[in-house]
């Protein structure tokens, strides 16, 4: 075991990949060189060659265009974007070819890539570096989305992703790319794709939660549990395939259910969820669902954005409204 953050994490991951699997190869912009923006690539390039992790022009929808043409000829390309807020321009390869080809083939074809992009606010940053679009992408047909909170579900994450014959859009929550430290094996290890977690026990509501939020309601969990209230947290991990049987049983079992994500609040991971709850466990809740959620408007610049950050404080006091509905 050996102790690791969640930038070490990926990049364990990637190297063990890349060692394993020739068809393996890791491109984006400053992903070679420089490492990425926030060095989660950094020393691969030197390992493998710049063949297999390079540079790539500063033009998104080509890095996955390319990709696209890559995994048909038999590669497994892993693409980073810069931020997830740059991927709109290629939204159009994501969309109208990576997702659609095996269908569109009849599975003669598979598109096995892996786009990663470091997603969520937190860091004070400017304009399209703080979006939470992970509704999006779970919206598309033939793209699963993955989200990993921890730096052992990073790396066991990541290397199922990589190993999907799928194409798998990889969300890495940077405000917690250093805050966490943990013991990970640095042998290979995989999670399953589309299994939830769940972190604690509890028998007043359960709370399901992703990514960075994951350590705001265990905060908040804390402070409920002063005051008699036990919360039962799932991580979810996987935002699709979703995982609704985890889901399901717990709220069964606990007659409550929120739903804590950064993103939007409208059309967003947070609806969905609630949707589940009535259609599979309806008759046995005791309140109605309740969703904590970003604002429906764009995230504030640095001098704004602790106002749209969801907090332990708001988190326990939408706790408390809905045990005591």
């Amino acid at each position: 075991m050996k102790v690791m953050n969640l930038v070490n994490a990926i990049n364990n991951a990637l190297d063990i990949k890349l060692a394993e699997d020739k068809n393996v190869i890791v491109y984006g912009e400053d992903v070679g060189k420089e490492g990425g923006v926030f060095r989660v690539t950094e020393g691969l390039q030197k390992k493998y060659g710049k063949e297999r992790v390079f540079d790539s022009p500063l033009a998104e929808s080509a890095i996955v265009g390319t990709a696209v043409g890559m995994a048909i000829a038999g590669l497994r390309p892993v693409v980073e974007m810069q931020f997830s807020g740059f991927v709109y321009p290629a939204f159009n390869q994501i969309i109208s070819h990576a997702a659609r080809f095996r269908n569109r083939t009849r599975g003669r074809y598979t598109t096995p890539i892996v786009i990663r992009m470091p997603y969520g606010g937190g860091i004070n940053a400017l304009e399209h570096h703080s979006e939470s679009m992970e509704a999006l992408f779970g919206h598309i047909p033939g793209v699963k989305v993955v989200i990993p909170s921890t730096p052992h579900d990073a790396k066991g994450l990541l290397i199922s992703a990589i190993e999907s014959d799928d194409t798998v859009i990889y969300m890495e929550p940077k405000r917690i790319y250093r805050a966490i430290k943990q013991e990970v094996p640095e042998e290979k290890f995989s999670i399953p794709l589309g299994k939830a977690k769940i972190l604690q026990k509890g028998d007043d509501l359960t709370i399901v939660t992703y990514g960075a939020l994951v350590r705001e309601v265990q905060k908040a969990a804390v402070m409920a549990k002063k005051q008699g209230i036990t919360v039962e947290i799932i991580d979810l991990r996987t935002i699709y395939p979703i995982d609704r049987e985890t889901i399901r049983e717990s709220v069964r079992k606990t007659g409550r259910i929120m739903t804590v994500a950064e993103s939007p609040r409208s059309f967003s991971v947070a609806s969905e969820i609630t949707q589940i709850v009535i259609e599979e466990a309806f008759l046995y809740l005791e309140a109605p669902p309740r969703r904590v959620a970003g604002f429906d408007t764009i995230v504030p610049l640095p001098k704004g954005e602790y106002h749209y950050l969801i907090t332990p404080e708001k988190i326990l006091y939408e706790i408390l409204n809905l045990v005591n509905y």
